[in-house]
Order: C-alpha cells, then sequence, then structure tokens
C-alpha cells in the first residue's frame, strides 16, 4: 500500500488521478459490465503487456458551455490515450469510454486522439483504437463533427507508414465508421459490436426495412457478406488476444522489416502427404489451407477475413522466422476463381503487405474469372484490375507457387513473372494454358466436332490429347515464366531458400505523386 504523502500537493494529484480512473462513476461502470464490456481502461490492460501503459491527458476537460454541459465535467473526457507495449514493442492507443458521455466525440475527445496518433506517427509505432462511441457529441454540433473529420486526416496521413488497428467493442455509427474504415484492420466482437452508416430506426423511416442492430451492423454481418470486418471473435478478450497476435507478424512502420521470430521447425522438412494432395481428377477441389499449413512453421497461419469471399485466402504465416503474407486461391470454395470480392479482398492485402516490407507468396489455383451478368455489371473488370495493378505495384519479395491451374489471364494476374514475380515455381501438376481443355477443345476443334459421328468421344480424345500437350508446366518453363518446377514435397525447403535469397532485394517504381488504382 502506498504511503500516505507529507505533501497536500502530492495528494492532492493522487486524488485527481484517482478520479479519472472512476470515468462515469460506479454505476455507469456496472451498467457497462451487464452489457457483457470491459471499460475503456480494462481493455487497455488485456491489450498491452502488464504495467506498460502510460496515459496522457488524464486531466483533459471538455470546454462546452450549451445544454448545461458545463455541469458536468470529468477529468479525461470519454476518451483514454496513451502508449504501452505490446511483446515489449511500443505502441500508442486510444480507447473509447461509453460510461462518460457514451463514449461520444466533441472537440477535446477529438484532440485526445488526434495527439496520440501524430505522436504515433512522428515516433514510427503502430496507433490502435478501442472504438466504444454513441457517435458525435450533438451538444457541441460541429465542432464534433470537425473533430472527426481532424481524425480521418491523420488516418489518410498514416497509412502506409505505420499500422493502424481498429477494434470494434461497442456501437461505431454514423461518420464515425470512416474512421476504423480507413485504417488497416478491423476487429470485432460477436453479440456487442456494431457499425453502421445509419441505424435501424432511420433505415426503417427511410427504407421501410425492418431490420435490428446485429443484422444490420453486427460482426458476422461484417466479416462474412460486407467484408468490412477483418477479425471477427465471441468476447472482447480473445478479440484483444487476436490483435496482439497479429502485431506479431508486423513491423512498426514502413521504414523497418517485419520481426524475425526464431523456429524449431527444420527448415529442410519434407511434406510427403504434399506429393499426393493434388487430385488426380482436375475438377475435384482439395483444400489449400491443408498445403499452406504444411509449408510454413509449426503449421501457423494466421487469416485475415476468413469467412468473406472464402475462394481466395489471404493471412499472415512464418517461413524459417520470417513474417510472409500469403494469398491463396482456394479450390474448396467456388473452384477457387477470382470474382468481384475475392478480387478486393486480396488486392487491398496485397497492398498492406508491400506497404510494409512483408514478402508475398502466392499459391495459384485458379480456373479464370467468374463468368455471367451480375460480376460483368457489378464491375467484375474494375475490380480484377485492383488485384492486378496491386501485384504489379508491390516491391517486396514475391513467390509464386502454381499447384494446379492457371487459366486465362488470371495466371497473368496471381503474381506471374510477367508482372515482376521474383521467382515462380509450380509443381508437377500444374496446367498453366489460355482456358481449360474442354473449352480449348471446343473452339479449336468446332468445324471437327460437328461433323464427328460419335462427338462425344471424338472430344474426349481431344481433351485428352490437349491436357497432354498443353495441361502441364513445362512449356511455360521452357519460356523461363516458370522459374522451377518442383516437387511438392520439398517445397517448403525451396520457399524459405528463396526468401533468403531475396532478402535484400531493391526494386521501385516511377517517380510519381501516386498512382490512380482503378477503385
Amino acid at each position: 500500500m502506498t504511503e500516505k504523502p507529507t505533501n497536500p500537493k502530492i495528494q492532492e494529484l493522487r486524488d485527481r488521478k484517482v478520479l479519472s480512473l472512476q470515468g462515469g462513476g460506479p454505476e455507469r461502470i456496472e451498467k457497462q459490465h451487464q452489457k457483457g464490456r470491459l471499460t475503456a481502461r480494462e481493455r487497455l490492460d488485456l491489450l498491452l503487456d502488464k504495467g506498460s501503459y502510460r496515459e496522457i491527458d488524464t486531466f483533459v476537460e471538455h470546454r462546452s458551455t450549451d445544454f448545461g454541459t458545463d455541469q458536468h465535467k470529468i477529468p479525461g473526457d470519454s476518451v483514454t490515450t496513451g502508449w504501452g507495449t505490446i511483446n515489449n514493442r511500443l505502441v500508442y492507443v486510444f480507447s473509447q469510454d461509453f460510461t462518460v458521455f457514451g463514449g461520444s466525440l466533441g472537440e477535446v475527445h477529438a484532440e485526445k486522439v488526434v495527439k496520440v496518433m501524430d505522436m504515433a506517427l512522428k515516433n514510427g509505432a503502430p496507433i490502435i483504437g478501442i472504438n466504444d462511441s454513441g457517435g458525435a457529441r450533438i451538444q457541441e454540433g460541429v465542432v464534433s463533427l470537425g473533430g472527426y473529420a481532424d481524425i480521418f486526416l491523420r488516418n489518410t496521413l498514416c497509412s502506409g507508414v505505420i499500422p493502424q488497428i481498429s477494434v470494434i467493442m461497442g456501437p461505431c455509427a454514423g461518420g464515425a465508421v470512416y474512421s476504423p474504415a480507413m485504417t488497416d484492420f478491423i476487429f470485432m466482437v460477436r453479440g456487442s459490436s456494431f457499425m453502421f452508416i445509419t441505424g435501424p430506426e432511420v433505415v426503417k423511416t427511410v427504407t421501410r426495412e425492418e431490420v435490428d442492430f446485429e443484422e444490420l451492423g453486427g460482426a458476422d454481418v461484417h466479416a462474412e457478406k460486407s467484408g468490412v470486418c477483418h477479425i471477427a471473435a465471441d468476447t472482447e478478450a480473445n478479440t484483444l488476444f487476436l490483435v496482439r497476435k497479429l502485431l506479431s507478424y508486423l513491423p512498426q512502420n514502413n521504414l523497418e522489416d517485419p520481426p524475425f521470430q526464431p523456429t524449431d521447425d527444420s527448415l529442410l522438412r519434407r511434406e510427403p502427404e504434399l506429393d499426393s494432395i493434388i487430385p488426380e481428377d482436375p475438377s475435384k477441389p482439395y483444400n489449400i489451407k491443408k498445403v499452406i499449413s504444411l509449408l510454413v512453421d509449426e503449421g501457423e497461419f494466421f487469416e485475415i477475413q476468413e469467412a468473406y469471399a472464402p475462394n481466395i485466402v489471404v493471412g499472415f504465416a512464418r517461413l524459417g522466422g520470417h513474417s510472409v503474407g500469403i494469398v491463396a486461391n482456394q479450390p474448396a470454395h467456388l473452384a477457387g476463381v477470382l470474382d468481384i470480392n475475392s478480387s478486393e479482398k486480396a488486392g487491398r492485402f496485397v497492398r498492406f503487405c508491400d506497404s510494409f516490407n512483408i514478402p508475398l507468396l502466392t499459391f495459384v489455383d485458379v480456373p479464370g474469372f467468374l463468368p455471367g451478368l451480375e460480376q460483368e455489371h457489378g464491375g467484375i473488370i474494375r475490380s480484377g484490375a485492383k488485384l492486378l495493378y496491386a501485384f504489379c505495384e508491390a516491391t517486396v519479395p514475391k513467390i509464386t507457387l502454381i499447384t494446379r491451374k492457371a487459366y486465362g489471364g488470371a495466371y497473368d494476374v496471381m503474381s506471374s513473372k510477367h508482372i515482376r514475380g521474383d521467382i515462380n515455381l509450380a509443381w508437377p501438376s500444374a496446367e498453366i494454358a489460355v482456358m481449360g481443355p474442354e473449352g480449348a477443345v471446343n473452339i479449336i476443334f468446332r468445324k471437327e466436332l460437328s461433323k464427328a459421328k460419335d462427338p462425344d468421344k471424338r472430344r474426349a480424345e481431344l481433351v485428352a490429347e490437349y491436357r497432354e500437350k498443353f495441361a502441364n508446366p513445362y512449356i511455360a518453363a521452357s519460356r523461363g515464366y516458370i522459374d522451377d518446377v518442383i516437387e511438392p514435397s520439398s517445397t517448403r525447403a525451396t520457399l524459405i531458400n528463396a526468401l533468403e535469397m531475396l532478402r535484400n532485394k531493391r526494386d521501385s517504381n516511377p517517380g510519381k505523386k501516386h498512382g490512380n488504382i482503378p477503385l
């Protein structure tokens, strides 16, 4: 127990500190707990290394006088800000306090957030925001809106310089959603966090649609349908644990390399199971995540946006102790085809990895782009171009492995040699061609098949001949588009060796203000 100081000024300081830690008071803290939600500081206690949090602006109070607000002032206002460490690495944080004015954002709330974001940018460390707010503080009017805009500007300036992570742990509505939307990753908690532009009542008034909070903007909705949420978890504690885990793969800023983590997993480990993992029938699916888990260190793969556009898989892993970003077609869902959602999901992930010096490992098994009226009218051309642009623009080490199909324009898009892939590999099961054998035969031999006595039998013969001649990796390898065809069981050692070789890679793009990605 701390001894009572003899100096009354020190005692006054301690009393003021204690008052600021009480937030909205015991009753409101109890209400927060009854909702199954932690307080702003309790969340930081779970997120940060024990005892590492250093709070600033503890004594800041709002300056508003309208609507009787001058009678209600709480030290620190409705957000706590400062810094701490995660796994002994510096991070800056802000955590909105719902027990104080409903976590609403007013002038000084915004100033506190902006200050800590500026510190994070200047000192090159990640910024993590925990959102739990009723929105703009209506009593302060346009000043609150200006505060949001000040934060939006910092989000933009920090983008690509330091990692930005948003953790939604309560309501996040209206203009408030745009700050998380501009950050790199959004975490949500099932059953207790919500994001939407307009709430259920406004939706009902304007569109006559009746929806509840969960259906409109809950964690699962954003994790599965909109793609806004990158990681959804069942509890606040688990969510914060996953934030800590994500940061273990990321550098502090765009000038650093990702952290190295020594591994006991043999760099030369062979996986005989991979030699038979591709089905003999090219139309049969398999799970690309199984391939990934057999190759990466300790089989650990931190997947991003797992439930959204599952026909492509993205996430982080380690190879030989080094962080890598993985992009992989998933033949177990829609045959691994590229569509609007999967192209945009992968494109954004590629750009993040390139921003923060994380090498890209691409697994290719793609039959092409998804055909259909809905896709064409929805802008599949523009969306596919986003992924193509991202891979073309990326200057980090890029290693590509074609496991099976690489057809048509999708072959080009998936980090091919032609768009600056550094090392492009293939398994013997790879099929690299303009299109699948069936489609090619129907076009090339259309006249012959129309005259054949038994067109089905003749088609089958021609398909078999085409597959044998063209549906393999050796034509591409003969032209240098594939650097090597490797045995699947030796893939781990080959990938790790390639990463080591590329560690000091230097590449650049033409000088410009910025490119014009096809948004």
